[in-house]
């Protein structure tokens, strides 16, 4: 099973059969929205809209943990996770797609974890996509002629006001190349979840280090996402179909994660928070850890 997770300006998957709209439950909250199960080329997939249908949900108050517990519940193993962003480098305008490889956290108000007193653990988060998805995005890409950059740095802010000119100087003095306000906590939590994760980030501004643009607006957003809207679609399209074709267990670790990464004693385990990973953690309880 393929999930989509659709930032700004992707709140629908255009060519999808059989679509319902079902509500998915959460011990971790309350999702973004009810989730759009159907079939693309012949393949399952389930979308969510990152925001909620009409983009109810600013940024810091997104459940994070309820989405990648209610995508996990509904069978996903990949997430493909699409992503509205500013550019930091020059070489890198409105309209370009960059796969992701690394993130700087710069969030604060957020529940990252599911782990916690009584389930105590720590995933490392040294490559914190999957190179697997990155590779098969990438290629989809460049064989649909959408600009498309492998690798880059994200660097993620709280949010919601864009930057001050001195914060997005600074973010490119540390080399960072997008910015943006909702790929954290998401990748560290599909992390924990063991599920194959990819940061999909649709450029639509320069932030507002570049004396050549204006200053990022909302408004001025909304344009250059209708035109990475249809990109998307269209990468959708082709990614799909070819990630449903993968079997077995990601050779990257991402459906191994928890292996080594609790540190608490079975015997020590909160019965309450243990029950509220039924499913994020299903593969590693099951072999009786």
């Amino acid at each position: 099973m393929i999930g989509v997770i659709g930032g700004s300006g992707l709140y629908q998957m255009a060519d999808v059969v059989d679509a319902r709209w079902e509500k998915v439950s959460s011990p971790f909250g309350t999702p973004s929205d009810a989730l759009l199960f159907g079939r693309l080329a012949d393949q399952d997939v389930v979308f969510l809209p990152r925001h909620g249908r009409g983009h109810r949900i600013p940024p810091t108050n997104i459940d994070v943990r309820a989405n990648i517990d209610a995508l996990k519940r509904a069978g996903c193993t990949q997430i493909l996770s699409l992503t509205a962003v500013g550019s930091l480098r020059e070489d890198l305008p409105p309209g370009t797609l960059v796969v992701v490889d690394q993130f700087i956290d710069r969030t604060f108000a957020r529940n990252k974890s599911f782990f916690g007193p009584g389930f105590v653990g720590h995933v490392s988060m040294a490559d914190p996509v999957c190179g697997r998805l990155g590779d098969v995005v990438t290629a989809a890409a460049e064989s649909l002629a959408i600009p498309v950059v492998r690798g880059g740095t994200y660097v993620v802010m709280e949010g919601p006001q864009f930057s001050t000119r001195a914060e997005s100087e600074l973010y490119r003095s540390w080399g960072c190349s997008v910015i943006g306000m909702t790929a954290m906590p998401e990748a560290k939590l599909a992390r924990e979840a063991e599920m194959c994760f990819c940061t999909i980030a649709l450029v639509t501004d320069y932030d507002c280090w570049h004396t050549g643009h204006d200053a990022v607006t909302a408004h001025g957003v909304a344009e250059v996402m209708k035109q990475n809207g249809l990109h998307a679609q269209n990468l959708l399209r082709k990614v799909i179909p070819e990630l449903g074709a993968w079997k077995g267990t990601c050779e990257r670790g991402c459906h191994t994660a928890l292996e080594g990464a609790v540190m608490t004693a079975p015997e020590s385990y909160d019965a309450q928070l243990v029950s509220k990973l039924d499913a994020v953690c299903a593969r590693f309880l099951a072999k009786g850890n």
